[in-house]
């Protein structure tokens, strides 16, 4: 037997390979992430913001925009294509090595695809996801990130002077699994560069942060949604989160579909109610507010109130009173004297889902400075 020089020997390169599936429910046998805190934040990798895969050195077998897609990655046992099996991910050919000697790929050969984030932030942790890829994942990934302004090209990005910070050295993974690694760091970055050693598949990428917002940009636009997660806002809590994030709650765009916002289980404790709570990405003044319920037709929030304070110790005060809410109707709500808050919390009574929420205002003086301090401290 013959074995190249590349070729772990100490350990067992396939110990961490799923079993080929063997029917029933693919799903069976995944192995999911251990719980972790970062999981609850934004997913700045998320289309709905505007992420987006803008480039990859292969895409052989399956191509590399199916790593940004929102649903869990499908199995279909049956499909093959002229490539081969038809894979839900990003899937590269065999690499080989240099002749037939050197029959494995060197020890830095890689594929890579770059991402550009949906919103600039701060990268806390990542899921590099390899569902149903079981004996095809790569032996290791590693990710890079970097910060450029404006909408750079594939070729600008690559370009020798771009400097690129390594997030995640390279790290072994595990088939058919969710293969969570958390980063350190404060700076904001706008892209990221996944690779993987040597080559292989990966079904989807998550890279869950905290938006940082251009403050210049939000002062140049005046009224903004300052509870948008794209603009820095941010879900802190909520009381129940049975069927979907209350993250959801202040994506942009409308909700497409039921799940596409925050619906909470059936209450059942007479004189309660659901809530979320949210934090504005520095101090704000809110003039006007939007609560939508699209999609959510029989299972809507009967009524909703908002509360809001200043400071992470502040009173709560009453924004929006005890409100009756209709279904699959949006809202909206001008406020007779403006709400300076940094947090905000909507309660539902007594239950029910609310889709979408926009409040609509400015960053005070105090607000704005805080957010430019906090700007030039996440740069490079």
């Amino acid at each position: 037997m013959t074995t190249d020089a590349n070729e772990t020997t100490c350990q067992d390169p396939h110990a961490n390979d799923a079993a080929p599936y063997g029917g029933g429910d693919p799903y069976a046998d995944y192995r999911t992430a251990t719980a972790l805190p970062f999981t609850d934040l934004v997913d700045l990798a998320d289309r709905r913001l505007g992420a987006g895969v803008i480039a990859a050195n292969d895409e052989f077998f399956a191509e590399r925009e199916n790593l940004l897609i929102r649903e869990p990655a499908v199995f279909d046992p049956e499909r093959f294509g002229h490539k081969g099996k038809i894979m839900d991910g990003w899937e590269t050919r065999r690499r080989r090595g240099a002749d037939a000697d050197h029959t494995f790929p060197a020890a830095e050969d890689h594929d890579w695809a770059i991402v550009r984030l949906g919103a600039p932030g701060i990268i806390r942790g990542v899921v590099v996801d390899t569902a149903h890829f079981r004996g095809n994942y790569p032996q290791r990934v590693s990710l890079q990130a970097t910060a450029f302004e404006g909408a750079p090209s594939p070729e600008r990005l690559l370009a020798d002077d771009v400097e690129w910070e390594e997030l995640v050295p390279p790290s072994p993974v595990r088939g058919h699994a969710a293969n969570a690694f958390e980063t350190d760091g404060d700076r904001r970055h706008t892209h990221v560069r996944l690779r993987q050693h040597p080559d292989g598949g990966i079904a989807r990428l998550r890279v869950h942060g905290e938006v940082v917002p251009d403050p210049a940009w939000l002062a140049a636009l005046g009224t903004v949604d300052l509870i948008s997660i794209l603009n820095g806002g941010t879900y802190e809590d909520a009381s129940d989160r049975f069927y979907s994030s209350p993250a959801q709650i202040i994506l942009p765009g409308t909700s497409r579909r039921m799940d596409d916002g925050w619906e909470n289980r059936r209450r059942r404790v007479r004189d309660t109610n659901d809530w979320v709570r949210f934090r504005l990405p520095a101090q704000g003044a809110v003039r006007a507010v939007e609560i939508d319920t699209a999609c959510l037709k029989g299972n809507a929030a009967g009524w909703i109130g908002l509360h809001g304070r200043d400071g992470d110790t502040g009173e709560w005060s009453e924004i929006i009173p005890r409100t009756r809410l209709q279904p699959d109707t949006p809202h909206r709500f001008v406020l007779d004297t403006e709400a300076v808050v940094t947090h905000v919390r909507l309660d539902t009574f007594p239950d029910g889902g609310v889709a979408r929420m926009r409040l609509h205002g400015s960053l005070t003086e105090k607000g704005a400075a805080e957010l430019a301090r906090r700007y030039r401290e996440s740069g490079a």
